[in-house]
């Protein structure tokens, strides 16, 4: 059941009223809520359920046997069974096959062939329900009771494509009432029409327009259909997978439920790894709390910290699929940030992460006025408080990271490395070729959705308190309207999510 469909619409309309009439009823909502979110995945295949519940049991078993072990090493062995479930569970149906025509094409062994079909949002239940005991060994959370344990690893708005929702953060909202007056209805409609856009008008087109031919047949065109067919990709990938959360978030919202935010203008990251604290952000920290952190992090040496950030890079290039290009893409994304790491080390600057507000705030008050500091805490993608070297250097950094990321998603986008090479091999020649994919129309959507990136977010926060403040009529009204919009500009019919193969 996809989103951006007359079925889901159905659907939603049946669940989002019956859950608000129910609140009072804590028990039959989430009894509901439970009921809904199963019915929601077993659409694809209803087989799936039975491994839902099963991973769903497995975990809270665990989670009270670590809460109630009587010795640290009965805590320890409870969690790791518990992981091994987990992990057990994915590598099974995620990476039989990858490992089993491995053994045989390198060593001989053959296995018996499994006709295993992957089931959907097994990556990010199997994520939720990791974090979920090792919060409870951290004693960040205690066990929940069995039904809202249920309900968080089942919810629909986030089930099969993330955002990686953790227990810390679903749990306390689950348990607190909510209130129809307090849902933010005008900010839950913008997202759902903003996924929307992205989505359906915006990735379908141009996967259809010039991505799917670009990489699919790369010797038949000339290199700039080939460059604009990276560049499309990119965005493509992007509106695909933002467009669904954007969608996930709106709809949680619109069900009382707050999501962390899973993408922040990633096309504008000055480094590669901020652009990792903007793509995809909740697996992002997920990798660091959970493995990164775990391994060391940047405590125990240079070394060791580059050594860290390839093996965290290469296992979530890993958690992606069961593909070698996977595994080299998460390690080219590691040798950057490691490559960052070590010029910054060789400079002997200190390591100030872009994303310690704080920090940034301080160093600019010490050279700038109260007036640009604030602007600065607004925005913190104006170059206002920053003298004309620092943005220039800002953007040569946003145009560096951006074809650095642009050249990864042609490994990610491959089914080998020889299709990758030819891909970015297209680009050494043909330069006098003429464009048979390229047209105005394809070139629009790619430098407008680049450009967007860089709209100030205190402009988006402000169109979203506006929105809020219209009344119910007109919104309904005018998010038919939209609905229509984007109906009559995007391709006809709807194409899978991306993210959904992860």
């Amino acid at each position: 059941m996809l989103f951006p469909t007359f079925t889901f619409a159905a659907f939603f309309a049946v669940v989002l009223p019956v859950s608000w009439m129910l609140r009072r009823h804590v028990t039959a909502w989430k009894l509901f809520v439970l009921a809904a979110s199963y019915y929601f995945y077993g659409y694809w295949d209803v087989r799936f359920l039975v491994l839902l519940a099963v991973m769903t049991l497995g975990n809270e078993v665990a989670a009270i046997a670590i809460h109630r072990g009587p010795n640290v090493a009965a805590r320890k062995l409870a969690l790791g069974v518990a992981v091994v479930l987990d992990l057990g569970v994915l590598a099974f149906f995620k990476y039989y096959d990858f490992f089993t025509d491995s053994l045989d094409r390198n060593l001989g062994l053959s296995s018996p062939a499994l006709d295993i079909v992957l089931p959907i949002g097994i990556s990010f239940f199997t994520f939720q329900g990791i974090s979920y005991v090792v919060d409870v060994y951290r004693k960040d959370t205690p066990p929940a009771p069995l039904l809202d344990f249920a309900v968080y690893v089942s919810f629909f708005p986030q089930l099969v494509a993330g955002p990686i929702v953790r227990a810390t953060e679903f749990l306390p909202e689950l348990r607190s009432e909510r209130v129809p007056d307090q849902v933010e209805a005008g900010r839950a409609v913008v997202l759902i029409g903003r996924g929307l856009l992205k989505k359906v008008v915006i990735a379908d087109f141009l996967g259809r327009a010039i991505v799917d031919d670009a990489f699919g047949t790369p010797g038949e065109y000339g290199a700039v259909d080939i460059l604009f067919g990276i560049y499309g990709y990119a965005i493509q990938l992007y509106a695909d997978f933002s467009g669904y959360t954007d969608m996930a978030i709106g709809i949680a919202l619109l069900l009382g439920f707050r999501f962390p935010q899973n993408f922040d203008r990633p096309y504008a990251a000055v480094s590669v790894q901020d652009f990792w604290r903007r793509w995809h952000m909740t697996l992002s920290r997920w990798l660091r709390d959970y493995l990164y952190f775990p391994l060391g992090g940047n405590r125990k040496g240079r070394l060791i910290t580059y050594r860290n950030l390839l093996i965290t890079m290469g296992l979530g290039g890993l958690w992606h699929g069961a593909a070698g290009t996977f595994v080299v893409w998460g390690l080219y994304q590691g040798l950057g940030m490691a490559g960052e790491r070590l010029l910054s080390d060789l400079r002997g600057e200190q390591d100030t992460p872009l994303d310690s507000r704080d920090v940034r705030i301080k160093e600019i008050a010490r050279l700038h006025s109260g007036a640009a500091v604030d602007a600065w805490r607004e925005d913190p993608s104006s170059p206002v408080p920053f003298t004309p070297l620092e943005v220039q250097s800002l953007w040569l950094g946003r145009l560096v990271t951006f074809h650095f990321v642009c050249v990864g998603w042609v490994i990610f986008n491959s089914d080998s490395l020889g299709r990758a090479g030819d891909v970015l091999g297209s680009l050494f020649s043909g330069w006098t070729v003429t464009p048979e994919l390229v047209n105005p129309l394809v070139v629009l959507v790619i430098v407008g959705s680049i450009a967007a990136q860089y709209i100030p977010p205190l402009l988006a926060r402000q169109w979203s308190a506006l929105f809020s403040h219209v009344p119910p009529v007109a919104v309904s009204v005018a998010f038919a309207a939209w609905i229509m919009v984007v109906v009559a500009l995007g391709p006809e019919g709807i194409s899978e999510f991306i993210y959904f193969q992860f």
